[in-house]
Formats: structure tokens, C-alpha cells, sequence
């Protein structure tokens, strides 16, 4: 494979520990304990979560999928006849090749916080697709983007943020993203953007506890890598995955529960666990149609078309940015 046709961006520093761990003991310390859902996402993790996606019970990948090929030619029509594609949480780069293979794409550029996850999948596009300009940028993308000047100087871009991913952050939080990402992309640009739907609980909860467990492995992998990286003493044997959806706030919520009462140590303080008491990982809000119309509109982003399956299960925006 020629490593040389990825144009590699890093704007992640090589040794990012002192930010991570200042993240991540702020959020240990806090009251409820949280950690950024980023950290999920290490090579491990970022393996794992593709295992997700094709699990029986875990209707978003499937259902968005499907509805992204329904939606190809007006998508194509939307997009234009040559557009830049701008990949957030590149991920695999499953989905983006149903775009790839239906769109006059002649650049692509992928966005990941994973640096060897990123590299591979994206010497793999290059591969696969060798009339294709790739770029690959590593960072953390819900800080502002600096996008490289071989992509802002194109005439049209679109970027695509699949999965979604938007629902990691709470509706006050997205609506800030939404709005840095405006700034960061010229004006009329396309976001192409997944956005999980209001649904039964019972459908919503299954989702994120599989029978196989592979949600909770790559919950518990977090303690793997918080262990191993920053040498906290967070042992995946005192703790248990737990998912379940707050109503109230119309959001999936997943956890790390500590099943005994523990104290970890850190640079000669205690943080004390209760029995019970859990570092919150990870959200994934779900909205209406219309509520996500109007929250896209707070933060620049005019709609332009929305496609949802039969089920009404998920959908796709396509917004511009205004």
C-alpha cells in the first residue's frame, strides 16, 4: 500500500497526556464523576465500536445506511457536481463510501481524535480509491477545526457526520459544536448529518445493552485505557456497564458502576467511590424532526432536506451553513 497518496494533518500534539489527564482527573473529581466520550475511542475502542455497528440490536447503523442510499441522487443533487467531502469521526469510514462510490467526490478528508485508526483507514480509502485525493487530520474535533488550506480553498464542501454522533453531547453543548463548526467551514457549505430518533425505551435500551456485551466491553475498555495511559488505578473487575434512557432529559445514558465501595489515589489525593456510584461515559440524545430543525437553525445551519426510514427509527439532514 502507498502510505504517501494520505496528505496527514496532526493537530493533536504527540504527547496530549498532560491534556487528557487534567480531563480526565477534573471529571473524576466532579460531582456526578464523568469522562469525556472521546476516551472511548483508542484503537481498542474504535475496534470495538465498529462491532456495535453491526450488532442485531443496534438499529442506527443499519437504519442510516439504508436511508443514505435511498437519499443518494438527491443527496448527489444537493452536494454538487464536485464536492470536497469532509469526514468527522472518520471512524472506519464505512458509510462514506456509499458516498464515494455514488458522488463526484474528487477530494476526502477524515477527522479522528484515534491517530493509528485514522492512518489505516484512510491509506485504506487511498487504496481502494486511487483517483481519490485523501487527507487525514488528527484531532479533536469538538474543539475548534482548523481545516488545511488544501481543502477551504475548494469551491464546495460537504461535511458528513454520520452515526449520530451530534447525540453525544447534550442539546446546549451540540448547538455550540454545530455553531464552531459553522465558523470553520465557508459560507454554503453542506452538513450531512445523522441524528437518532424519539422511540420506545424498550427499543432504545436494548441497543445499548447486546447480549453479546460488546457495548460493555467497549464501556469497561475506557478503564483499560485510563489504567494503562495515565497509570490510574481503575480496575475493570470493581466495575459494570450500565445503560439506560432518562426520559426527562430524552437521552441514553451509559455509565461505569462501581460495585464496591473504593478509593483511588491520584498524585496523593483520594477520589472516593460509594458502592453504586458511577463515572457517567457517555450520552447519545435523541430528538424530534422538528427540535433538531430548530437547534441546527440556532447555529447557523439552514435545512434543506431530511429523509427518515419507515419506522421512523433515525434520520438524515442535510443542512447548509448560512
Amino acid at each position: 500500500m502507498n502510505t504517501a497518496t494520505v496528505q496527514f494533518h496532526n493537530q493533536l500534539p504527540e504527547d496530549h497526556a498532560p491534556t487528557m489527564a487534567e480531563e480526565v482527573l477534573a471529571g473524576l473529581t466532579s460531582n456526578p464523576k464523568t469522562c469525556s466520550p472521546k476516551y472511548l475511542y483508542d484503537q481498542k475502542g474504535s475496534e470495538l465500536f465498529e462491532k456495535i455497528c453491526e450488532l442485531p440490536e443496534y438499529y442506527p447503523t443499519r437504519t442510516e445506511e439504508s436511508i443514505l442510499r435511498y437519499a443518494l441522487p438527491e443527496i448527489a443533487d444537493l452536494a454538487g457536481s464536485n464536492a470536497t467531502l469532509l469526514e468527522l469521526g472518520s471512524g472506519a469510514s464505512r458509510k462514506v463510501r456509499l458516498l464515494l462510490e455514488s458522488l463526484a467526490v474528487p477530494c476526502y478528508l477524515g477527522v479522528d481524535i484515534s491517530r493509528e485508526f485514522l492512518i489505516s483507514s484512510t491509506q485504506q480509502l487511498a487504496a481502494d480509491y486511487p483517483w481519490l485525493e485523501v487527507h487525514a487530520v488528527c484531532a479533536d474535533f469538538t474543539r475548534e477545526l482548523s481545516l488545511p488550506e488544501a481543502i477551504t480553498t475548494r469551491q464546495d464542501l460537504v461535511a458528513f457526520f454520520p452515526g449520530s454522533s451530534i447525540g453525544n453531547f447534550t442539546p446546549q453543548e451540540a448547538e455550540r459544536f454545530l455553531a464552531s463548526l459553522n465558523r470553520s467551514l465557508p459560507v454554503g457549505s453542506g452538513l450531512l448529518i445523522g441524528v437518532d430518533l424519539l422511540k420506545d425505551r424498550e427499543v432504545l435500551e436494548a441497543a445499548y445493552n447486546d447480549a453479546d456485551g460488546v457495548t460493555a466491553e467497549f464501556n469497561l475498555n475506557l478503564l483499560d485505557r485510563l489504567q494503562r495511559e495515565l497509570g490510574l488505578d481503575l480496575r475493570r473487575e470493581r466495575f459494570r456497564h450500565r445503560a439506560y434512557f432518562n426520559e426527562r432529559q430524552s437521552r441514553i445514558e451509559m455509565h461505569l458502576e462501581s460495585t464496591i465501595a473504593q478509593v483511588l489515589s491520584v498524585n496523593g489525593s483520594a477520589i472516593r467511590f460509594r458502592q453504586g456510584e458511577s463515572i457517567h461515559t457517555e450520552n447519545s440524545c435523541k430528538y424530534s424532526v422538528s427540535g433538531f430543525q430548530r437547534l441546527a437553525a440556532r447555529a447557523g445551519f439552514s435545512s434543506r432536506r431530511v429523509w427518515t426510514d419507515d419506522e421512523a427509527l433515525f434520520s438524515v439532514h442535510y443542512l447548509v451553513s448560512t
